[in-house]
């Protein structure tokens, strides 16, 4: 018994064969472009050429989809992808993969905490909180068992948390919290330092300005820049209080963090720990544990997988 998972990210598309006991057999990667029907023809080639290796029809296959998935209608909305403002997703890999296959489509934040859940580093957890933070900023949240949805679905678009005040207009495209901490955040924040700083000469200045990016300010802050420092101090306090507000309203056994600013931030997880523990309820930031992502880039695939399991149980 296998299904299929499939993970849509901002330049590429994943997808896999997995067993029922969550082993990964098979795994498969494409250039994502275009979009409309296109990227639905792309889903439906490579869930095509998994198909031809398989000698038994899968039970299932599970999509995950940066953005929102409408669950009452089976529709996307993904700002990615051009013309994914309400797209038939489910429908159009029905009939395109022949209608033997069943289909699950969810976002990507919700994928990550599934398979954290499932085969990562939440596992045994029912109530636990992913927060990816990559380019933007969302969250997965898992809550006794049961992934929080929203009554439109779009719960866990925690970059527009507000973190500091007053409000400013360039919040209005992002939200507070994205603007500051997420990985086009630090860079964004970095050149605004770097445009104001006085007698400035170090590594970042070496870079021009509209090609910095967060790994440059990461690296940098590691080896003591003074800017980089900054930039970063200010983006653990932001985590660390989205921790902790996150951390007071769940409960969570665990908040894992993850994304692809976190495989080059996991060094500040302490100090995370101990901002988060000043502004938390002071019961539950006892009980939780903050970790990193045991699946890497894999999350948002293992997580699809699993919601196709959930299709056949």
């Amino acid at each position: 018994m296998a299904v299929i998972g499939v993970d849509l990210g901002g330049t590429k598309i994943a997808s896999g064969i997995f067993e029922h006991g969550g082993e990964l057999v098979t795994r498969r990667t494409a250039k994502l472009t275009g979009g409309g029907d296109a990227v639905g023809n792309l889903i439906i080639s490579e869930v095509g050429s998994l198909l031809s290796e398989m000698t038994i029809q899968p039970d299932a296959v599970g999509v995950s989809v940066p953005g929102i998935f409408y669950s009452d209608r089976g529709t996307v909305w993904a700002p990615n992808i051009p013309g994914w403002t309400d797209y038939p997703l489910v429908e159009r890999l029905e009939i395109g993969l022949g209608g033997n296959v069943s289909v699950r489509v969810d976002s990507d934040r919700a994928c990550y905490v599934l398979g954290e859940e499932w085969q990562g580093r939440a596992r045994g957890c029912r109530n636990v909180i992913f927060v990816a933070v990559g380019t933007g900023i969302g969250a997965g949240i898992l809550i006794d068992g049961r992934v929080v949805r929203g009554a439109g679905d779009a719960a866990g678009a925690i970059g527009w948390m507000g973190l500091d005040r007053p409000y400013r207009d360039v919040y209005d495209d992002c939200g507070c919290f994205e603007y500051h901490a997420s990985g086009a955040g630090i860079a964004k924040v970095a050149r605004e330092l770097l445009t104001s700083a006085n007698a400035y000469d170090g590594v970042l200045s070496e870079k021009p300005a509209d090609d910095l990016t967060a790994v440059d300010v990461l690296i940098a802050e590691a080896d003591g820049d003074r800017i980089a420092v900054q930039v970063m101090d200010d983006c653990i306090e932001f985590w660390a209080m989205a921790v902790a507000n996150l951390v007071s309203l769940f409960n969570p056994e665990m908040i894992i963090l993850g994304g692809g600013v976190f495989e080059s931030a996991a060094r500040f997880i302490p100090r995370i720990r101990a901002e988060a523990t000043k502004w938390a309820q002071p019961i539950s930031i006892g009980q939780v544990k903050i970790e990193t992502s045991a699946l890497g880039a894999d999350a948002g695939l293992y997580g699809a997988a699993r919601l196709a399991l959930s299709e056949t149980s």
